[in-house]
């Protein structure tokens, strides 16, 4: 749903996709090929938020601030499946993994990896490539260029995910048995997801990821 908020209504590109359970509220600009997942809460009310090109902010994401602030994701920004991200800025293609938080004047780096349940503290500011993890957050590593690759990998499915949301996503009666299926339709008449399925998570696209993301 898209909601004005005194003066400000929000602003969407057309190519974008929000989704209908989604709560967009107030001074909100939304760019080009970006993907809002349903039960995102992205709140300008109090301040502004500026989603840039290609970005996604997935299922019950939170994007809000403190008064007078502006949270910026930059182009290419990936905000994983329950994350936080109040007052603070990410930089172009960083990932914030799932159900991460990331409070008020902290700044992301471009190209960092946020690793999945971190808590990214009031004003931290983490360099471009960085790998953080933990409660409270710490920088652990530089981002590899493999890693880097498979980031942005990832985030390009959820760029083309907005046109295949138009082409293929409606409202649907449940069927009440599975139907047979003779084969798989063409590669180009599935959704994105099943075009992506040669993608691999990052533990099976490196052996020894743990070590990668900073773990003992």
């Amino acid at each position: 749903m898209i909601y004005a908020f005194g003066d400000f209504t929000p602003v969407v590109h057309e190519s974008a996709f929000v989704h209908p359970q989604a709560a967009v509220t107030g001074n909100v600009t939304i760019g080009r090929d970006v993907y809002i997942g349903p039960g995102a809460a992205i709140r300008g009310d109090w301040g502004g938020i500026v989603i840039e090109d290609g970005c996604n902010v997935q299922e019950n994401c939170t994007v809000h601030m403190f008064p007078g602030v502006t949270v910026v994701l930059e182009a290419g920004a990936h905000i994983g499946h329950g994350a936080v991200v109040h007052g603070a800025r990410i930089g172009a293609n960083s990932l914030v993994g799932m159900n991460a938080v990331i409070m008020d004047n902290a700044v992301i780096g471009a190209g960092s990896v946020v690793g999945a349940l971190c808590f990214v503290p009031t004003g931290m500011q983490v360099p471009p490539r960085s790998v953080v993890v933990g409660n409270p957050a710490k920088i652990v590593k530089e981002v590899s260029d493999e890693m880097l690759a498979w980031k942005t990998e990832g985030t390009a499915l959820y760029q083309a995910l907005p046109e295949e949301m138009r082409r293929n996503w409606r409202e649907a009666e449940p069927l009440r048995q599975a139907p047979e299926r003779a084969g798989r339709p063409a590669a180009d008449d599935r959704p994105a997801q099943a075009i992506a399925s040669g993608l691999k998570n990052w533990k099976e696209t490196r052996s020894g990821s743990k070590r990668e993301f900073g773990e003992d």
